[in-house]
């Protein structure tokens, strides 16, 4: 059974707690949107679901209801002794630490392939989905609820005003579309933005045969200078020799260029024995985010 608006309320008084602006807390305070969650995700008996900022335990209890096993992942010490109180009983596992750091190899122990279920802090929830992309190949499917804007920039396509790094990092790893977009009715406290559902599925190999470290970095180096031409931003790496080879204008900006249109210029470049690219990756190499 999940908890009602009025029945977190309580629960945070009677604890003597509030959300966390730090931690970008914003608890689902309605049944039903967590349920509809649950659905979505497609998860059911059998399957090992990993959810991310569990809180109060509103989601974890509709992921625990479909009979899935549930690793409920929550940094926050305050709420962790509410989260145990709400989910005894329950085919669930309660993880305490922060997920921008934890052994994923140790926490996913128990099976091969998990699906990630999470409403997550919207000041982590890019750099923890794209890690999880890079680092976790165990967590094979997302559902996720974020900031709506920070949703349309994962999977953004090219030519949008959203499409950026995220967007080609993600495309690199996955296919990724907004599910659903949720009001901020559905929170306490009652965020500014919406929200949205993003399905992230993780593609069985790379979108395209390049590095993937060098295309990141080439990526990262273009969209610093999003509002110019390649041939400027990327001016220390590719000539017009390069542009040529990848069958790319040198006059176009990386907004333009699709997952397809990255691997080429990359090859193009790593072809070139140009070594600049190289030194911008060299980070990652040593084992970077």
């Amino acid at each position: 059974m999940t908890h009602t608006r009025t029945q977190l309320a309580q629960l945070l008084k009677r604890h003597g707690l509030s959300a966390s602006r730090a931690l970008g807390q914003n608890f689902v305070v309605d049944p039903n949107t967590v349920r509809r969650i649950a659905r979505m995700s497609g998860v059911g008996p059998g399957d090992h679901v990993v959810e991310i900022g569990a809180g109060l335990g509103s989601l974890t209890l509709a992921l625990a209801e479909t009979g899935a096993s549930v690793t409920a992942v929550e940094i926050d010490r305050h709420l962790r002794p509410i989260l145990e109180e709400v989910v005894e009983g329950q085919n669930v596992e309660i993880i305490a630490g922060d997920a921008m750091e934890l052994d994923w190899e140790q926490v996913l122990a128990s099976s091969p392939k998990w699906v990630l279920v999470a409403n997550l802090p919207y000041n982590v929830a890019t750099p923890l989905v794209l890690d999880i992309l890079r680092n976790v190949p165990a967590v094979e499917r997302m559902l996720i609820m974020v900031q709506l804007e920070a949703g349309e920039r994962l999977v953004a396509s090219p030519g949008s005003s959203a499409y950026g790094i995220p967007s080609v990092k993600v495309a690199l790893r996955a296919t990724g579309r907004i599910a659903a977009k949720i009001g901020p009715d559905v929170f306490l406290p009652r965020p500014r933005v919406d929200s949205a559902l993003v399905e992230i599925v993780r593609r069985p190999d790379l979108a395209v045969d390049a590095d993937p470290q060098l295309l990141e970095a080439l990526v990262e180096k273009a969209f610093n200078q999003r509002r110019k031409m390649l041939r400027r931003s990327l001016a220390s790496v590719a000539d017009e020799a390069t542009f040529e080879a990848a069958d790319i204008s040198p006059t176009e900006r990386p907004e333009k260029l699709g997952i397809e249109a990255w691997g080429r210029l990359c090859n193009a470049i790593e072809a070139q024995g140009n070594t600049a690219l190289e030194a911008l990756a060299t980070p990652r190499h040593q084992g970077q985010p």
